[in-house]
Protein backbone atom coordinates (compact mmCIF):
# COMPACT_ATOMS: atom_id res chain seq x y z
CA UNK A 1 0.00 0.00 0.00
CA UNK A 2 1.47 3.59 -1.16
CA UNK A 3 0.66 5.64 2.05
CA UNK A 4 1.00 9.72 2.15
CA UNK A 5 1.36 10.80 5.89
CA UNK A 6 0.55 14.85 5.99
CA UNK A 7 1.78 17.05 8.89
CA UNK A 8 0.57 21.28 9.55
CA UNK A 9 3.46 21.37 12.10
CA UNK A 10 6.82 22.12 11.72
CA UNK A 11 9.09 18.47 11.32
CA UNK A 12 12.02 19.98 12.82
CA UNK A 13 10.11 20.68 15.84
CA UNK A 14 9.23 17.47 18.02
CA UNK A 15 5.45 17.30 19.11
CA UNK A 16 2.99 15.20 20.08
CA UNK A 17 1.52 14.72 16.19
CA UNK A 18 4.81 14.63 14.62
CA UNK A 19 5.69 11.73 16.72
CA UNK A 20 2.92 10.01 16.11
CA UNK A 21 3.07 10.18 12.28
CA UNK A 22 6.64 9.28 12.90
CA UNK A 23 5.64 6.18 14.30
CA UNK A 24 3.02 5.20 12.38
CA UNK A 25 5.61 5.70 9.07
CA UNK A 26 8.13 3.01 10.57
CA UNK A 27 5.37 0.76 11.51
CA UNK A 28 4.32 0.88 8.08
CA UNK A 29 7.64 0.27 6.56
CA UNK A 30 8.11 -2.15 8.50
CA UNK A 31 5.17 -4.07 7.12
CA UNK A 32 6.39 -3.37 3.50
CA UNK A 33 3.74 -0.47 3.07
CA UNK A 34 5.42 2.83 1.20
CA UNK A 35 5.17 5.45 4.01
CA UNK A 36 5.68 9.49 2.60
CA UNK A 37 5.53 12.21 5.08
CA UNK A 38 4.95 15.85 3.83
CA UNK A 39 5.38 18.88 6.22
CA UNK A 40 7.05 21.87 6.75
CA UNK A 41 10.06 22.66 8.05
CA UNK A 42 11.96 25.39 10.03
CA UNK A 43 15.42 23.30 8.90
CA UNK A 44 14.76 21.81 5.62
CA UNK A 45 18.43 20.19 5.41
CA UNK A 46 18.18 18.65 8.80
CA UNK A 47 13.97 17.20 7.76
CA UNK A 48 15.69 15.58 4.24
CA UNK A 49 15.53 12.13 4.21
CA UNK A 50 12.65 11.88 7.06
CA UNK A 51 10.19 13.93 5.01
CA UNK A 52 9.29 15.77 2.07
CA UNK A 53 9.68 19.48 3.24
CA UNK A 54 6.37 21.84 2.17
CA UNK A 55 7.04 25.20 3.24
CA UNK A 56 8.61 26.95 6.02
CA UNK A 57 6.45 27.17 8.97
CA UNK A 58 5.58 30.99 11.59
CA UNK A 59 4.02 30.30 14.86
CA UNK A 60 0.70 30.84 15.97
CA UNK A 61 -1.23 30.87 18.79
CA UNK A 62 -3.94 27.97 19.56
CA UNK A 63 -5.59 25.38 22.22
CA UNK A 64 -2.89 27.33 25.08
CA UNK A 65 -0.59 26.02 23.27
CA UNK A 66 1.47 27.41 20.25
CA UNK A 67 1.90 25.82 16.82
CA UNK A 68 4.38 26.09 13.94
CA UNK A 69 2.43 25.88 10.79
CA UNK A 70 3.35 26.82 7.38
CA UNK A 71 1.26 29.30 5.01
CA UNK A 72 3.61 28.45 1.72
CA UNK A 73 1.41 28.32 -1.28
CA UNK A 74 2.80 24.85 -2.98
CA UNK A 75 -0.21 24.37 -5.24
CA UNK A 76 2.15 22.91 -8.52
CA UNK A 77 4.61 20.97 -5.83
CA UNK A 78 1.93 18.81 -3.84
CA UNK A 79 -0.21 18.33 -7.20
CA UNK A 80 3.02 16.77 -8.96
CA UNK A 81 4.05 14.92 -5.65
CA UNK A 82 0.76 13.60 -5.12
CA UNK A 83 0.59 11.77 -9.13
CA UNK A 84 3.85 10.79 -9.37
CA UNK A 85 3.52 8.39 -5.76
CA UNK A 86 0.41 6.82 -7.00
CA UNK A 87 -0.84 7.31 -3.12
CA UNK A 88 -3.71 5.11 -2.45
CA UNK A 89 -4.06 6.79 0.95
CA UNK A 90 -3.39 10.10 2.09
CA UNK A 91 -3.85 10.67 5.92
CA UNK A 92 -3.89 14.20 6.76
CA UNK A 93 -3.23 14.59 10.60
CA UNK A 94 -4.74 17.70 11.74
CA UNK A 95 -6.28 18.28 8.55
CA UNK A 96 -8.46 21.38 9.34
CA UNK A 97 -4.70 23.39 10.51
CA UNK A 98 -3.92 25.55 7.32
CA UNK A 99 -2.67 25.82 4.99
CA UNK A 100 -0.49 22.64 3.77
CA UNK A 101 -3.42 20.35 4.46
CA UNK A 102 -6.09 22.26 2.51
CA UNK A 103 -3.66 22.17 -0.37
CA UNK A 104 -3.43 18.34 -0.68
CA UNK A 105 -7.11 17.76 -0.05
CA UNK A 106 -7.26 20.20 -3.20
CA UNK A 107 -5.48 17.65 -5.04
CA UNK A 108 -5.75 14.44 -3.75
CA UNK A 109 -7.79 11.90 -5.46
CA UNK A 110 -6.54 9.27 -2.93
CA UNK A 111 -8.93 8.03 -0.22
CA UNK A 112 -8.49 10.71 1.89
CA UNK A 113 -8.36 10.11 5.74
CA UNK A 114 -8.02 12.64 8.46
CA UNK A 115 -7.31 12.50 12.63
CA UNK A 116 -8.38 14.95 14.95
CA UNK A 117 -5.82 15.58 17.85
CA UNK A 118 -6.29 18.50 19.52
CA UNK A 119 -8.83 19.24 22.58
CA UNK A 120 -10.26 21.76 24.47
CA UNK A 121 -13.45 22.10 26.31
CA UNK A 122 -13.79 26.06 25.58
CA UNK A 123 -14.03 25.12 21.71
CA UNK A 124 -11.24 26.05 19.26
CA UNK A 125 -11.74 29.67 17.69
CA UNK A 126 -9.39 28.28 14.21
CA UNK A 127 -12.44 25.67 13.56
CA UNK A 128 -14.66 28.45 14.42
CA UNK A 129 -13.51 31.34 11.63
CA UNK A 130 -12.28 29.01 9.01
CA UNK A 131 -15.59 27.04 9.45
CA UNK A 132 -16.95 28.80 5.87
CA UNK A 133 -13.97 27.83 4.21
CA UNK A 134 -13.01 24.68 5.71
CA UNK A 135 -16.43 22.80 5.14
CA UNK A 136 -15.14 21.99 1.27
CA UNK A 137 -12.27 20.01 2.74
CA UNK A 138 -13.78 18.50 5.67
CA UNK A 139 -16.12 16.82 3.04
CA UNK A 140 -13.65 15.62 1.04
CA UNK A 141 -12.47 13.37 3.94
CA UNK A 142 -13.31 9.74 3.16
CA UNK A 143 -12.44 8.82 6.59
CA UNK A 144 -12.08 10.30 10.56
CA UNK A 145 -10.29 9.33 12.95
CA UNK A 146 -10.17 11.09 16.82
CA UNK A 147 -7.71 10.49 18.98
CA UNK A 148 -10.15 10.38 21.83
CA UNK A 149 -13.53 11.02 23.02
CA UNK A 150 -12.49 14.41 23.78
CA UNK A 151 -10.88 15.51 20.90
CA UNK A 152 -14.46 13.86 18.83
CA UNK A 153 -16.35 16.56 20.65
CA UNK A 154 -13.88 19.03 19.84
CA UNK A 155 -14.57 18.84 15.75
CA UNK A 156 -17.84 17.24 16.22
CA UNK A 157 -19.19 21.06 17.36
CA UNK A 158 -17.86 22.84 14.64
CA UNK A 159 -18.67 19.39 11.93
CA UNK A 160 -20.96 17.18 13.07
CA UNK A 161 -20.20 13.09 11.72
CA UNK A 162 -19.16 9.51 12.09
CA UNK A 163 -15.62 9.84 14.05
CA UNK A 164 -13.71 6.48 14.80
CA UNK A 165 -11.64 6.30 18.00
CA UNK A 166 -7.82 4.84 17.51
CA UNK A 167 -5.81 6.29 20.27
CA UNK A 168 -2.49 7.86 20.21
CA UNK A 169 0.45 5.53 20.68
CA UNK A 170 3.61 5.33 22.77
CA UNK A 171 6.62 3.28 22.49
CA UNK A 172 5.89 0.88 24.98
CA UNK A 173 8.99 -0.70 24.94
CA UNK A 174 10.98 2.36 25.12
CA UNK A 175 9.80 3.20 28.91
CA UNK A 176 9.16 -0.40 29.80
CA UNK A 177 12.52 -1.64 29.98
CA UNK A 178 14.63 -1.65 32.47
CA UNK A 179 16.80 1.74 32.30
CA UNK A 180 19.48 2.95 34.46
CA UNK A 181 18.22 5.13 37.30
CA UNK A 182 20.66 8.13 38.46
CA UNK A 183 23.16 7.99 41.10
CA UNK A 184 22.15 11.27 42.09
CA UNK A 185 18.32 10.42 42.62
CA UNK A 186 19.54 7.44 44.90
CA UNK A 187 19.57 8.75 47.91
CA UNK A 188 16.72 7.37 49.91
CA UNK A 189 14.38 10.44 48.96
CA UNK A 190 11.08 10.02 47.66
CA UNK A 191 11.24 10.77 44.07
CA UNK A 192 8.38 12.42 42.09
CA UNK A 193 8.32 13.30 38.72
CA UNK A 194 6.74 15.70 36.35
CA UNK A 195 6.97 15.34 32.38
CA UNK A 196 5.59 18.19 30.47
CA UNK A 197 6.25 21.78 28.16
CA UNK A 198 5.97 25.11 31.00
CA UNK A 199 2.35 25.81 29.66
CA UNK A 200 -0.23 27.13 31.98
CA UNK A 201 -2.60 23.95 30.82
CA UNK A 202 -0.07 21.42 31.73
CA UNK A 203 -0.56 22.52 35.56
CA UNK A 204 3.23 22.68 37.18
CA UNK A 205 2.18 25.64 39.28
CA UNK A 206 -0.44 23.48 41.14
CA UNK A 207 2.30 20.34 41.45
CA UNK A 208 4.72 23.07 42.93
CA UNK A 209 2.34 24.26 45.47
CA UNK A 210 1.65 20.55 46.16
CA UNK A 211 5.10 19.55 46.54
CA UNK A 212 5.73 22.01 49.45
CA UNK A 213 2.39 20.74 51.33
CA UNK A 214 4.61 16.87 50.84
CA UNK A 215 7.25 18.82 52.03
CA UNK A 216 5.69 19.58 55.14
CA UNK A 217 4.61 15.95 55.31
CA UNK A 218 7.92 14.75 54.50
CA UNK A 219 11.00 16.50 54.13
CA UNK A 220 12.99 13.92 52.36
CA UNK A 221 10.98 13.98 49.16
CA UNK A 222 12.45 15.73 45.69
CA UNK A 223 10.24 16.82 42.73
CA UNK A 224 11.97 16.44 39.20
CA UNK A 225 10.47 18.55 36.05
CA UNK A 226 11.28 17.19 33.45
CA UNK A 227 9.97 18.89 29.55
CA UNK A 228 10.83 20.96 26.28
CA UNK A 229 11.09 24.63 26.64
CA UNK A 230 12.74 26.97 29.28
CA UNK A 231 11.64 26.56 33.04
CA UNK A 232 12.92 29.78 33.81
CA UNK A 233 10.76 31.80 35.51
CA UNK A 234 9.59 28.95 37.86
CA UNK A 235 12.94 28.06 38.63
CA UNK A 236 13.02 31.48 39.73
CA UNK A 237 10.17 30.71 42.13
CA UNK A 238 12.03 27.82 43.52
CA UNK A 239 15.30 28.79 43.95
CA UNK A 240 15.35 28.39 47.12
CA UNK A 241 14.30 24.74 47.37
CA UNK A 242 16.84 22.63 46.88
CA UNK A 243 15.04 19.48 46.55
CA UNK A 244 12.61 20.40 43.31
CA UNK A 245 15.11 20.05 40.50
CA UNK A 246 14.46 21.49 36.27
CA UNK A 247 15.81 19.76 33.49
CA UNK A 248 14.96 21.12 30.03
CA UNK A 249 15.12 19.82 26.66
CA UNK A 250 15.94 16.05 28.05
CA UNK A 251 16.67 13.41 25.26
CA UNK A 252 14.05 11.26 24.17
CA UNK A 253 16.43 8.48 24.90
CA UNK A 254 17.37 9.48 28.23
CA UNK A 255 13.87 10.30 29.56
CA UNK A 256 13.04 6.79 30.27
CA UNK A 257 16.29 7.01 33.16
CA UNK A 258 13.88 9.39 34.89
CA UNK A 259 11.20 7.52 35.24
CA UNK A 260 13.03 4.37 36.35
CA UNK A 261 14.74 6.82 39.07
CA UNK A 262 10.97 7.90 40.13
CA UNK A 263 9.09 6.47 42.77
CA UNK A 264 5.48 8.46 41.56
CA UNK A 265 4.58 10.30 38.38
CA UNK A 266 2.21 13.08 38.52
CA UNK A 267 0.38 15.06 36.04
CA UNK A 268 -1.76 18.47 37.25
CA UNK A 269 -2.80 19.61 33.89
CA UNK A 270 -5.92 21.83 33.88
CA UNK A 271 -7.46 21.03 30.88
CA UNK A 272 -7.30 20.32 26.72
CA UNK A 273 -5.74 17.58 26.83
CA UNK A 274 -6.89 14.95 24.39
CA UNK A 275 -5.36 12.09 26.40
CA UNK A 276 -2.16 12.22 27.95
CA UNK A 277 0.76 10.10 26.21
CA UNK A 278 3.52 11.61 29.12
CA UNK A 279 0.69 9.76 31.35
CA UNK A 280 0.91 6.54 29.34
CA UNK A 281 4.38 6.74 28.69
CA UNK A 282 4.74 6.71 32.58
CA UNK A 283 2.23 3.72 33.25
CA UNK A 284 4.62 1.78 30.45
CA UNK A 285 6.92 2.24 32.73
CA UNK A 286 5.69 1.28 35.81
CA UNK A 287 5.33 4.28 37.66
CA UNK A 288 2.09 4.46 40.28
CA UNK A 289 0.44 7.91 38.91
CA UNK A 290 -1.39 10.49 40.30
CA UNK A 291 -3.30 13.10 37.63
CA UNK A 292 -6.26 15.74 37.44
CA UNK A 293 -9.42 14.13 37.14
CA UNK A 294 -10.11 15.53 33.23
CA UNK A 295 -11.50 14.01 30.52
CA UNK A 296 -8.65 13.11 28.30
CA UNK A 297 -7.02 11.37 31.77
CA UNK A 298 -10.19 9.83 32.44
CA UNK A 299 -10.24 8.27 29.12
CA UNK A 300 -6.99 6.36 30.37
CA UNK A 301 -7.15 5.80 33.67
CA UNK A 302 -9.56 4.53 35.75
CA UNK A 303 -9.42 5.76 39.65
CA UNK A 304 -7.79 3.23 42.05
CA UNK A 305 -7.46 0.80 39.56
CA UNK A 306 -4.65 1.75 37.20
CA UNK A 307 -4.05 5.39 38.57
CA UNK A 308 -5.42 8.01 40.97
CA UNK A 309 -7.20 10.58 39.45
CA UNK A 310 -8.00 14.12 41.39
CA UNK A 311 -10.08 17.19 41.09
CA UNK A 312 -7.98 19.44 38.84
CA UNK A 313 -6.63 22.75 40.23
CA UNK A 314 -6.54 21.36 43.23
CA UNK A 315 -3.10 20.92 45.05
CA UNK A 316 -4.00 19.77 48.27
CA UNK A 317 -6.01 16.88 46.98
CA UNK A 318 -2.97 15.96 44.48
CA UNK A 319 -0.50 16.33 47.67
CA UNK A 320 -2.87 14.17 49.49
CA UNK A 321 -2.69 11.47 46.84
CA UNK A 322 0.96 11.51 46.19
CA UNK A 323 1.55 11.40 50.25
CA UNK A 324 -0.66 7.69 49.83
CA UNK A 325 1.39 6.10 47.33
CA UNK A 326 4.34 7.32 49.23
CA UNK A 327 2.82 5.37 52.55
CA UNK A 328 1.58 2.45 51.03
CA UNK A 329 3.88 0.60 49.01
CA UNK A 330 1.55 -2.20 48.13
CA UNK A 331 -0.52 0.53 46.76
CA UNK A 332 2.24 1.65 44.39
CA UNK A 333 2.90 -1.75 43.57
CA UNK A 334 -0.74 -2.68 42.18
CA UNK A 335 -1.26 0.86 40.58
CA UNK A 336 2.15 0.37 39.03
CA UNK A 337 1.21 -3.48 37.41
CA UNK A 338 -2.54 -2.53 36.55
CA UNK A 339 -1.08 0.75 34.85
CA UNK A 340 1.63 -1.13 32.80
CA UNK A 341 -1.01 -3.14 31.39
CA UNK A 342 -3.33 -0.55 30.59
CA UNK A 343 -0.50 0.79 28.64
CA UNK A 344 0.46 -1.82 26.74
CA UNK A 345 -2.92 -1.43 24.54
CA UNK A 346 -1.60 1.83 23.86
CA UNK A 347 2.07 0.33 21.99
CA UNK A 348 2.34 1.42 18.46
CA UNK A 349 1.94 -2.11 17.12
CA UNK A 350 -1.43 -2.38 18.60
CA UNK A 351 -2.31 1.74 17.05
CA UNK A 352 -0.88 0.82 13.71
CA UNK A 353 -2.53 -1.78 13.27
CA UNK A 354 -6.19 -0.51 14.01
CA UNK A 355 -4.67 2.26 11.23
CA UNK A 356 -4.06 -0.22 8.67
CA UNK A 357 -7.22 -1.85 9.19
CA UNK A 358 -9.50 1.58 9.10
CA UNK A 359 -7.04 2.26 5.38
CA UNK A 360 -8.29 -1.37 4.33
CA UNK A 361 -11.39 -0.85 5.32
CA UNK A 362 -12.11 3.05 3.40
CA UNK A 363 -10.38 1.33 0.59
CA UNK A 364 -12.86 -1.90 0.11
CA UNK A 365 -16.02 0.23 0.33
CA UNK A 366 -14.39 3.03 -2.35
CA UNK A 367 -14.16 -0.19 -4.54
CA UNK A 368 -17.61 -1.13 -3.57
CA UNK A 369 -19.27 2.12 -4.60
CA UNK A 370 -16.91 2.89 -7.75
CA UNK A 371 -18.53 -1.12 -9.30
CA UNK A 372 -22.12 0.10 -8.32
CA UNK A 373 -21.11 3.38 -10.12
CA UNK A 374 -19.78 1.81 -13.31
CA UNK A 375 -22.39 0.78 -16.02
CA UNK A 376 -22.74 -2.98 -16.56
CA UNK A 377 -22.36 -4.39 -19.47
CA UNK A 378 -25.13 -6.41 -21.43
CA UNK A 379 -24.72 -9.97 -22.26
CA UNK A 380 -23.21 -10.56 -25.46
CA UNK A 381 -26.58 -11.67 -27.86
CA UNK A 382 -26.07 -15.48 -29.92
Amino acid sequence: MRIALVSPYDWSVPSGVNRHIGQLATQFRRWGHEATILAPASDPEGAEGECVVMGRPRTVPTSGSKARISFTWKGRAIESLLEDGGFEIVHLHEPLMPLLTYQVLRHSNAANVGTFHAAKEGGNRIYGYTRPLTRRWFRKLDGKIAVSPAAARLVGRYFPGYFNLIPNGIDFAHFAEKAAPFPEFDDGCFNILFVGRPEKRKGLKYALRAFRRIREAEPRSRLIVVGAGSFRRYERLMREDERVLFRSNVPYDELPRYHHSAHAFWSPATGNESQGIALLEAMAAGLPVAASNIEGFAGVITDEVDGLLVPPKDDEALARAVLRLRDDPALRARLGTQGQAQAVRYSWENVARRVLAYYERLLYERRQVAAARSPRREPART
